[in-house]
């Protein structure tokens, strides 16, 4: 890979439902609530799901109560267990391997949502100091997602990420210290409901922030490390969140913004937010 392709857009980190089995609607569960109309178990196909594994209400996803599936984003672990742990042979081809497939594909998730991160670390040319080492944790990383499946149920994701975050902290040191002034640290605050409207934010850490529900229409989220940010529900109707560390799609996907937020070109303006 050269110095000049980016790591966080790689075809691997993307989802692509159409090479996947239709993993996210069977292994995993949902309750009634806001976010479904109905209650699903574990290893259960969603009603919706189709014989070709697309769903058959792709486009009317919010309309029909599904808004838990609009902000799911697997960051690529779908079409990897079903390509590559599972080569290709589904559990409709293959019921003996139904249970494993659903048991790897949230191990999976976890691994590829970690590299991801590693990825947007690897991004930032103001955290060089620390890109051989992350380089090393990516293609770790990235090697252990494409082990067979009994290799992958016995990982300990929570030391691997143990191991990672020191680095994507010490990335998002670096990078926030060009910025003008001193972001302030809300590292794990309790931020629901807030009125941060308008809010200087340039360069803040929020990592692990709890926004849910948070005002944050208008506020300068440039260069602001959002990892882990728990943003259901979030105004960022009209906030900048261009140079934002760390933040991923779903996170958009669930908080409310319009055509006024200003957003990083690598992600994509959710089709439920306002015009």
């Amino acid at each position: 890979m050269s110095e000049r392709t980016s790591y966080a857009a790689q075809p691997d980190l993307q989802s692509d439902c159409g090479s996947c089995f239709g993993l996210c609607c069977v292994a995993l569960p949902f309750s009634r609530s806001s976010d479904f109309p109905a209650d699903k178990s574990a290893g259960t196909p969603c009603g919706n799901l189709q014989e070709d594994f697309r769903c058959g209400i792709h486009r009317r996803l919010r309309d029909t109560g599904y808004n838990g599936c609009t902000v799911f984003d697997c960051f690529g672990a779908g079409q990897k267990v079903s390509q590559v742990t599972f080569k290709g042979v589904s559990w409709r081809e293959e019921p003996d391997s139904a249970r494993v497939m659903y048991e790897v594909f949230p191990v999976v998730r976890q691994l590829q949502e970690l590299l991801k991160y590693v990825a947007q670390a690897l991004d930032l040319s103001s955290a060089a100091i620390v890109h051989r080492d992350l380089r090393r944790a990516y293609e770790r990383l990235d090697a252990l997602t494409r082990d067979p499946a009994e290799t992958l149920l016995a990982v300990d994701v929570d030391a691997l990420r143990g191991e990672v975050n020191p680095l994507l902290l010490r990335a998002s040191e670096l990078a926030r210290a060009a910025v003008p002034g001193r972001g302030k640290n809300h590292r794990g605050a309790n931020l629901m409901g807030s009125r941060l409207r308008g809010a200087k934010l340039r360069g803040a850490s929020l990592r692990g922030a709890l926004l849910v529900a948070a005002d944050l229409a208008g506020a300068d989220l440039r260069d602001a490390d959002l990892i882990g940010a728990d943003m259901r529900d979030t105004n960022l109707c009209g906030a900048d969140l261009r140079g934002a560390l760390f933040l991923t799609q779903p996170q958009l996907n669930a908080a409310r913004g319009d055509a006024r937020t200003k957003i990083p070109p690598a992600l994509v303006r959710p089709a439920h937010w306002t015009a």
